[in-house]
Parts: structure tokens; sequence; C-alpha cells
């Protein structure tokens, strides 16, 4: 794991939940995308050493809808920026870590994303993120 990259929180409604983030935490609103193969809205804002990434569920059938009405809203997941994702879920499952996607899918920003299962990690959702490097910018 290179670091943290950021922090998934699940809301209802990315619009009610960006006056609190810009306006009362003063982090500013990268960007706002819809990643329609996980079900969700996203919003990346800019937290320093680290982007928040509000989760908006777009049908009643996206995981964070389910988590929502489960949990309420709140933390969702931690992501951990990581070079060759494949060969890091190799590694975690010859550990023993049940793993929810075996192989990498596509998430917000084109990245390469893979979850681990909260019952191999004490109930913490945590997932991995290998981004494609863009002109100008580093993974």
């Amino acid at each position: 794991m290179k670091k943290v990259d950021h922090i998934g929180v699940a809301v209802r409604s990315i619009e009610e939940a960006l006056p609190f983030y810009e306006g009362v935490l003063g982090i500013p609103l990268l960007k706002v995308e819809e990643v329609a193969n996980q079900g969700v809205k996203v919003a990346f804002l800019d937290a320093g050493n680290l982007k928040i990434e509000l989760l908006e569920p777009i049908s009643d059938q996206s995981p964070v809808s389910g988590f929502i009405e489960k949990r309420g809203e709140g933390l969702h997941h931690i992501a951990f920026s990581v070079e060759t994702i494949e060969e890091r879920i190799q590694e975690l499952k010859e550990k023993g870590v049940r793993m929810i996607d075996d192989k990498p899918k596509t998430g917000a920003g084109g990245a390469s994303v893979a979850f681990l299962h909260p019952k191999s990690s004490m109930g913490v959702l945590y997932e991995l993120c290998e981004k494609k490097a863009s002109k100008g910018e580093t993974p």
C-alpha cells in the first residue's frame, strides 16, 4: 500500500452534502461523475493530503443504497493507492484475505479498483485503487 488515496462517505444526496463540505469545512470540490457500473454518482473533494469521495446511490440496487439503508449515511470505505493491483489482490488472497473483487473493475476516474471483504478486515471496507498516469500527473 502506497498511501491512503481517499475516504469514501455514503450520502443520500451529494447536492445536500456539498454545502457542509465546501461551505462549513472549506474543502473544495474537484469533480462530480457517475460510475454506472458501481451504481453511484461520486463527488471528489480535495482535503489536501487525500480526497474525500462522496458516494450517492443512483439506484435502489446500488451497494451504497443498501449500505445507507442498513447503516445510514457516513464512512463507507478507505481506499489505498497501489501499483500492480492484480498482484496486490493475489498477495492478499494468499494471506487468507477474502476479497469482494477477485479481479479489478473500473471505478471513478477510470481507476482500477477492488474491495476487501470487511469480514477479513475487522469490519472495515477497504479499497485498492490503481490510477493510470495521465499527462502531467503521477498515478
